[in-house]
């Protein structure tokens, strides 16, 4: 079988096991959108933490669009560390 043939076969693969996984992440993410803009309502003031575990999220769905894209070859997560792009700024 042609690499090329065998990579098509595993994103199919990861289309299913990152695709749960960022799925369920999207759920977490949307609670916490709503406790931080809370949190921002209330003390007039960015959490960090927050702000930090969201970019992950971010950085790992940008990871999976470009490969499920064949616009590169680097897996998401889970068949790769998780990468956050991005720092929290104030």
């Amino acid at each position: 079988m042609k690499p090329e043939r065998k990579e098509a076969f595993m994103r199919i693969v990861v289309l299913l096991v990152s695709g749960i996984i960022l799925g369920i992440w999207k759920g977490l993410i949307q609670i916490l959108v709503v406790v931080n803009w809370l949190i921002v309502l209330f003390t007039a003031k960015r959490n960090a933490e927050l702000a930090n575990f969201s970019e992950y999220w971010n950085t790992e769905i940008y990871k999976f669009l470009k490969y499920m894209t064949f616009v590169t070859n680097k897996r998401p997560f889970p068949f790769s560390d998780l990468e956050r792009f991005a720092k929290f700024g104030k």
